[in-house]
């Protein structure tokens, strides 16, 4: 039943006893104990992986679709009356250069027992698990408690992720000021890729949190531990305001490094207009003087000081223009 450890199950007893169980006579033994609680984490990859859905609990094979099928389904809670179905997501981790990835968590509540399935594994559930391990007595205060813990695990996972995409865009906009670089535009179109992917996350799952607290599911989840659902709420709501300022942060840095852009390409071509209009003068005043022109003030051009005329003159322009230039400070 546990077909490679993609199956886990900790269970405790009414009389207290804790301990793995994994054939499917002791699930469902578990699962007839009406005062103990079963926690069985799944990681599904085929159809072969989900038989335990099926075969021990009996859950609606649309629920089941949604557990074994590798898209990407939005958080959502259905209830089936005697158990109730969650869909959340969460991340997987962050790489600055790279595109946040979610993948989905399904939950079962049930009065006696939480199922909890993903297609990959989890680092939240797994230091949960481990923490079971450690102090059996997690188990203790029921399934909505439980339930309560594991998704506040995974909700906990966002802020250090919200951070770090904060730190980035600082990076970003130090970088920018100093040498505004061509990938700078993609690391910030990044940013704010990933701000979308997490509001996208967060805000379903916040209304998921609300409904949890507010006694909807009063059959299974307590009026004392709906607080805690309430407290998992709050924390989205917290997220969501740092995810709305990151978008903005991400716009600003955006404008930062068009702004910077824009102001080297106002120098280099202030740099270019006085290089240029000098040149262009002197250019002038020689085509001038090349035409065959001999009566006028104009020196013609086989007299021994015309040349050296014009270019004097050439250079007074080219000194006055540059002065001219100086005094409207634009140099």
């Amino acid at each position: 039943m546990a077909d490679g450890g993609r199956l886990t199950a900790l269970y405790r007893s009414r009389d207290g006893a804790f301990g793995e169980i994994a054939s499917g006579a002791e699930l469902r033994q578990a699962l007839a104990d009406p005062d103990g609680l079963l926690w069985i984490d799944l990681i599904i990859n085929s159809a072969e992986d989900a038989r335990v859905l099926t075969d021990v609990f009996s859950f609606h094979p649309l629920t089941i679709e949604d557990c074994v099928s590798p898209h990407l389904d939005p958080a959502k809670i259905d209830d089936h009356g005697e158990y109730i179905f969650i869909v959340v997501q969460a991340l997987a981790g962050y790489v600055p250069d790279e595109e946040l990835e979610a993948f989905e968590v399904d939950f079962y509540l049930g009065s006696n027992y939480v199922v909890s399935c993903h297609q990959q594994p989890a680092t939240a559930i797994e230091h949960f698990r481990e923490r079971v391990r450690r102090d059996e007595g997690l188990l203790s205060h029921g399934a909505d408690w439980l339930l309560h813990g594991l998704l506040d695990a995974l909700v906990d996972e966002y802020l250090p992720i919200v951070d770090a995409v904060d730190d980035t865009i600082d990076q970003i906009e130090e970088k920018v000021l100093h040498r505004p670089e061509t990938r700078l535009l993609e690391q910030v179109m990044m940013v704010k890729r990933n701000a979308l992917r997490l509001r996208r996350a967060t805000t379903p799952q916040r209304d998921i949190m609300n409904r949890l607290s507010r006694g909807e599911y009063p059959k299974l989840i307590r009026e004392e531990t709906a607080i805690y659902y309430r407290d998992v709420y709050d924390h989205l709501v917290r997220i969501e305001y740092l995810v709305e300022a990151l978008r903005d942060l991400a716009d600003g840095a955006l404008q930062t490094y068009l702004s910077v852009v824009s102001n080297r390409l106002n120098q280099v071509m202030k740099v270019l207009t006085v290089a240029v209009v000098p040149l262009t003068v002197g250019t002038l005043i020689s085509g001038i003087y090349g035409m065959n022109l001999t009566a006028g003030f104009w020196p013609p051009s086989d007299s021994e000081w015309g040349f050296g005329a014009v270019v004097a003159f050439m250079v007074v322009v080219a000194v006055l223009t540059l002065v001219y230039f100086r005094y409207r400070r634009w140099i």
